[in-house]
């Protein structure tokens, strides 16, 4: 059987008379990110160490960024699975059942807020102590729910309130909002998105071209990385519209890209797509409650969003529209249901629609109260805070990840003296802070499934893309420091497992 081994030490006390306290450390000094590349990220970060006294190197580094973190009492308001409840873990692989997991995985499904269950409870206490008349009574009034967190939710992506709207599924509002933005011409019938878009995006981008009865294959350009390049020149994107624009009817992009975690310039791009005459909309599914969004700023013509990655509502969770102000009266192709009626009359059941102004007059049909609750309580907690101050502890977490990988897995390291001992790892993310959110996207240079399986049997929760990408996403609202630190030990454990296992598995060691 197999028997837990220690951490590498890299500041790790060796034994348990060794003190971890580190409140007798000094506080760093008041210092602000400068707009740049990573390097004045890490710079920072060994400015902090030198005043801890330690290497930045050092589980006592982490736990005296952690220490002095403004933000690390919001951790508590979510639900941290322990090593014990997930399934794959080998316990004797970690230090103890109840320690909590490595969740580096906010860039697929946030942590559930506590305060879900008990916005759920009075919901179902409600429904069973009144019936019919939940529709219009209580704090979260059945008819009027989704209107509840439209405020708040607008925070998130920079807009109005009456811009915003909680609605359905993202590819749902996908749908509906390009049928109103994708109306081709003979002489301007095509959509520019990214290469590798999100196949939800992607789907729906054909479907809708063909409704339209043109051909997917003539109608989409596909914005694409420089050869051997992995994320896109924004110049790229600008020249191409500058080249095509006149031809392109839609430009729908998503804010950060799913797979290499760039964050694209919004504002830039679509300035861009209507000096040629283009409907830009965006994609925030990777975005919201991750990088500072300004729509109504930027002049974005429509977004959508969902809400269970970042912004921590669940699985499936009901999603999010913008539309921007101009566009409030607009006589576009619109899909109509009852909910878009207007509420003062809606009731009258006369069949003659009023139609919301906005977004409003999108919306379809009744939101489930139940799918409305874990958004009350996620953004509740995004309320403790701003937009401004998860930015700046993001960088921070990303960067100190950023440095950890390159320390210990970059290809510039011998592989024979490297602390990984076998595997290298490239960052596909961008390095300049600007141009990315929470998630580095690892590229190993070998295959990841059995490196994958050895994280998980050590606690860590974060997802692959086959055949050789992790995406790790240290999430602001809930990671620390030490999580980032302990992933960089399970990585390297889990790197050396496998490579063991490939050896066995080839023949080349045998017992």
């Amino acid at each position: 059987m197999a028997t837990r081994r220690p951490h590498p030490s890299n500041g790790e006390p060796s034994n348990n008379n060794q003190s971890d306290d580190v409140s007798d450390q000094s506080p760093p000094a008041s210092k602000k990110f400068k707009k740049g590349k990573s390097q004045p990220v890490v710079k920072m970060l060994q400015e902090w160490a030198n005043d801890f006294g330690c290497s930045i190197n050092d589980l006592v580094f982490a736990r005296s960024m952690d220490s002095r973190d403004t933000l690390k009492d919001v951790r508590n308001d979510f639900m941290l699975p322990k090593m014990q409840e997930l399934p794959n873990v080998d316990l004797s692989l970690v230090n103890s059942p109840t320690e909590e997991c490595i969740y580096m995985c906010g860039n697929s499904l946030g942590l559930q807020p506590k305060g879900v269950k008990k916005y759920i409870d009075n919901e179902l206490k409600k429904w069973a102590q009144m019936g019919v008349h939940g529709h219009l009574n209580g704090d979260l009034p059945w008819a009027l729910c989704d209107e509840r967190v439209t405020t708040d939710m607008a925070k998130l992506v920079g807009a109005k309130e009456s811009e915003v709207a909680c609605m359905n599924g993202l590819t749902v509002n996908l749908h509906l909002m390009m049928v109103s933005f994708y109306r081709p011409t003979k002489e301007r019938y095509k959509i520019l998105i990214e290469k590798h878009a999100f196949p939800a995006d992607h789907y729906a981008v054909e479907s809708q071209i063909r409704l339209q009865g043109y051909d997917p294959k003539t109608s989409i350009i596909q914005a694409k990385p420089r050869p051997g390049e992995h994320t896109l020149v924004t110049e790229d994107i600008l020249n191409l519209l500058e080249q095509e624009g006149s031809s392109i009817a839609l430009v729908l992009f998503s804010g950060v890209q799913y797979y290499t975690g760039q964050f694209f310039d919004i504002r830039r791009i679509t300035k861009a797509g209507h000096s040629k005459g283009c409907m830009v909309g965006w994609d925030l599914a990777h975005a919201i409650g991750n990088v500072p969004i300004k729509l109504n700023r930027w002049d974005v013509d429509f977004a959508v969003w969902c809400t269970y990655k970042y912004v921590n509502s669940g699985a499936g969770a009901l999603a999010g529209a913008f539309l921007h102000e101009k566009h409030d009266r607009n006589d576009f192709p619109k899909l109509l249901g009852w909910w878009g009626h207007r509420m003062e009359t809606r009731f009258d059941m006369n069949n003659e629609m009023e139609l919301s102004p906005g977004i409003s007059g999108y919306r379809i049909s009744n939101p489930s109260i139940m799918a409305v609750c874990p958004i009350r309580a996620s953004l509740d907690i995004f309320n403790q805070t701003s937009v401004e101050r998860l930015r700046m502890k993001s960088k921070a977490l990303t960067g100190y990840l950023e440095h950890l990988i390159n320390t210990n897995f970059s290809k510039c390291v011998d592989v024979e003296t490297s602390p990984s001992g076998r595997a290298t790892v490239e960052i596909i993310t961008p390095s300049d802070p600007e141009e990315r959110g929470a998630q580095l996207s690892l590229l190993f240079s070998s295959n990841i499934e059995n490196i994958h399986k050895e994280l998980m049997k050590r606690g860590v929760c974060c997802d692959e893309r086959k055949p050789n990408v992790l995406r790790i996403a240290p999430a602001p609202l809930y990671n620390n420091f030490e999580d980032v630190w302990r992933f960089n030990q399970a990585l390297h454990d889990a790197v050396n497992a496998a490579y063991e296992m490939e050896k066995v598995n080839d023949g080349s060691e045998i017992d």
